[in-house]
């Protein structure tokens, strides 16, 4: 069973390696995802970092390019104007597009583990 999830989590259309935050043997399949979710958040995975100018101010001319949803995040974490540039704003976009994107695949990682467990029930 460790290889089928370990596949499965690898093939998730996500922005992240959830593999690389996992442990696998600690998902608790009752609520997986949100105990996926939180390995993720406690190992930093969703901490999406853009350096340098050229790459931060393409990403948020791409994403964002108001500047609208980026200064709102940064306000929620309590930053204030004269912290900010557009690395920190475009980490803190790509960050939560992360979690967002994450999140949308809650159905489909409780329903696999739900399978998984009634498999290993019939064993």
């Amino acid at each position: 069973m460790k290889t089928k999830t370990e596949n499965f989590l690898r093939e998730l259309d996500t922005e992240i390696d959830v593999l690389n935050y996992v442990n696998i043997e600690d998902i608790d399949y009752e609520d997986a995802f949100d105990s996926i979710r939180n390995m993720i958040e406690e190992n930093n995975g969703f901490d999406v970092e853009i350096i340098y100018f050229s790459r931060a101010i393409a990403f948020l001319a791409e994403n964002d390019p108001s500047l609208q949803e980026c200064l709102e995040i940064a306000s929620e974490y309590g930053y204030e104007a004269y912290n900010l540039n557009s690395e920190i704003l475009a980490t803190l976009l790509a960050s939560q597009n992360a979690r967002v994107k994450f999140n949308e695949l809650e159905d489909e990682i409780n329903s696999f583990f739900s399978e998984l467990k009634e498999e290993e029930e019939e064993e």
